[in-house]
């Protein structure tokens, strides 16, 4: 396995254990899902036939939030031209701040503190979400494991195909690794994050900000040192050069902006 793909395996592990923390932690304190869209639709779906409109509005809230970071991260790549690797050093900082945000809103005497809760959590795990979607080439995601579930047992048929070649199959051993791995890890942070805030209650979920930030002074140590630092800018450059060409590119073909943006 090459220094980069290990690189991402382990970034992708320690953001997957932040996202089952929040979204376990958040789920114990405000009874909302703030990582993913299908059981916060279910739940509102409930709320709406028991005509709850209070918590309606915080699953809508969610919901809304969640979107509005992946379609944040989509916009910043398109308009600064660069991968949106690239930002999650800053991204993660956001969430931090998100995330001791919503930690202070819910020691607070707000009347919509749980909603605002919601919204600070719903945001940080979109913009994770948006920020980090592949590792060594693989899609994946951080904050929810549902489609990855299901790719994890395609690939795992795969492998085992009489029709599939070495390459392949060498390949598919590291994508299931890597998948198998985030699930695992997803789980232990849930089982962590819920567990901490059974026991400390709402502080408990500072301890998500204290693990990103782990995280983010690892992931700018080693961007920092000599030889990643010419590997970024030169990885840097032809990404940037690779989007002009697309923008010049899309240019030509008059489209709706977002539409175009949602699709890349």
């Amino acid at each position: 396995m090459s220094k980069n793909r290990w690189s991402d395996s382990w970034l992708s592990f320690g953001l997957a254990f932040v996202g089952g923390y929040c979204d376990a932690g958040g789920y114990v304190l405000a009874k909302t899902f703030t990582g993913h869209i299908t059981g916060t639709l279910v739940l509102a779906a409930i709320s709406l036939a028991g005509h709850d409109w209070r918590t309606l509005l915080r699953h809508l809230s969610a919901i809304a939030l969640f979107l509005t970071g992946v379609v944040f991260i989509l916009v910043s790549e398109r308009l600064t031209r660069m991968p949106s690797r690239f930002l999650l050093p800053i991204v993660m900082g956001a969430e931090i701040v998100l995330i001791s945000t919503a930690y202070l809103v819910l020691t607070s005497d707000l009347t919509a503190k749980f909603g605002l809760f919601v919204s600070c959590m719903s945001l940080a795990l979109g913009l994770q979400n948006g920020a980090f979607s592949q590792a060594g080439g693989i899609s994946v995601h951080t904050t929810y494991l549902t489609g990855m579930i299901t790719s994890l047992l395609k690939t795992e048929a795969q492998r085992h195909s009489s029709e599939t070649r070495a390459q392949d199959k060498l390949a598919s051993d590291q994508k299931v690794s890597l998948l198998g791995g985030i699930w695992l890890v997803f789980i232990l942070g849930a089982t962590v994050g819920a567990a901490m805030v059974f026991w400390l209650g709402a502080p408990g979920v500072i301890g998500a900000a204290i693990l990103l930030l782990g995280i983010l002074i690892c992931v700018c140590v080693s961007r920092w040192s000599p030889e990643k630092r010419k590997e970024v800018n030169s990885t840097w450059k032809d990404a940037r050069s690779h989007n002009e060409s697309k923008f010049s590119c899309s240019a030509i073909i008059p489209a709706n902006p977002i539409v175009a943006t949602l699709i890349r």
